[in-house]
């Protein structure tokens, strides 16, 4: 079985943990035919070396699978995942970066998650395990961005 990650472990030297994105949960938790079997194993890769991080953002983006708080907490065990909250400093940077979005034609009239949780990873010097790569690199270029290197097909 191939990696997940490439160099994963050099990858993560500078990195005091993984923000894990909701995607990759979500895939895992629905079991999506075309990314499940990715995020499946590069959570299980990631975890092998460091700390699993979440936050009040993404645990509400995967709450809306749920129907209770006890459910969405067996599938987020505090013992696998540490719960931090959003730094301050991570919403003056959501913001500027939000501000950079807006200046290059983006629509959206509020802060959109991903720039809080990019804004979270690059204040807490954290890996971000998402595929969703775009948006991150584009606002965030100095976070360790941890994501598919091809397209998976299905």
């Amino acid at each position: 079985m191939t990696q997940a990650i490439i160099g994963l472990q050099a990858r993560l030297s500078a990195c005091r943990g993984v923000l894990v994105d909701s995607n990759v949960l979500l895939d895992i938790a629905t079991n999506d035919p075309r990314w499940g079997d990715w995020s499946a194993r590069a959570l299980a890769e990631a975890a092998e070396h460091t700390t699993l991080i979440i936050n009040p953002i993404i645990y509400a983006e995967v709450s809306i699978g749920y129907t209770t708080i006890e459910a969405l907490d067996a599938v987020l065990p505090a013992t696998l995942y540490r719960r931090e909250a959003l730094p301050w400093e991570a919403g003056f940077l959501a913001g500027k970066s939000f501000l950079l979005y807006r200046r290059r034609g983006g629509s959206r009239t509020s802060p959109l998650p991903d720039f809080y949780i990019g804004a979270h990873a690059a204040i807490g010097h954290l890996a971000l395990l998402t595929r969703d790569a775009a948006r991150y690199r584009s606002y965030f270029p100095a976070i360790e961005i941890l994501a598919p290197t091809k397209r998976q097909t299905t």
